[in-house]
């Protein structure tokens, strides 16, 4: 069976990522979903097991110690990491995975499975509209929005590192864009090399048809 691939979703913080994955899992219900884990509060609206697994950060130290993330960094002042054991159970189901993860996080898994995965990245269509968008969430308080737009000059430059770039002007677009970066990659060869051989074995146990013509 051929393994599915990672894909990769990352953006400065307030790029609406996690939005646009909702979106792209109800275009592609067939995706798997890796929630990461963090050392972050819950914020007002979260679920546990949904936007993330909400753990402590001696809990979270103790995981890393056990080498149990794919990859973890420090994010704004919170851990963040990503479950190896769940992303190596969806990939090897045949399943590809998205992964909503940090810049930092996503350089790290990039660099460990760049044959394995798929990597995109979402940009704000400018700094003004990233303002608003952190800004009118009201879930960080003045110093922490301000250390995330501070950041953010960096991350965006991150961008050239990514196989491909999403502005995430208008939600159903660029969604609809996530979604057709990864269906047109299942059509690539190596991932239908078992379509693929079925097919010739058709053709082989067929080609006596034809002999002697």
């Amino acid at each position: 069976m051929t393994k599915g691939k990672l894909i990769i979703i990352s953006s400065p913080s307030g790029g609406g990522k996690g939005t646009l994955i909702k979106e792209v899992r109800d275009l592609l219900p067939d995706m798997g979903y890796s929630c990461s884990h963090t050392t972050r509060p819950k914020r007002f609206g979260e679920e546990e097991g949904r936007e993330y697994f909400f753990i402590d950060r001696k809990e979270f130290e103790r995981r890393i110690k056990g080498g149990d993330f794919l990859e973890y960094a420090t994010v704004h002042g919170n851990l963040y990491g990503t479950s190896l054991t769940e992303s190596n159970k969806v990939a090897n189901s045949g399943k590809d995975l998205i992964v909503e993860v940090d810049v930092q996080g996503a350089l790290s898994i990039m660099e460990r499975k760049r044959d394995d995965s798929i990597s995109i990245f979402i940009l704000p269509p400018s700094f003004e509209v990233l303002r608003a968008r952190l800004t009118s969430r009201a879930t960080e308080d003045a110093a922490e929005l301000h250390t995330r737009l501070k950041n953010s000059f960096a991350e965006v430059m991150q961008y050239v590192n990514f196989d491909y770039v999403i502005v995430n002007e208008h939600l159903t677009t660029a969604a609809q864009q996530i979604a057709a970066i990864i269906t047109a990659n299942r059509q690539s060869r190596d991932r239908q090399r078992d379509a693929i051989r079925s097919i010739l074995d058709s053709f082989d146990a067929a080609r006596h048809l034809f002999e002697g013509e």
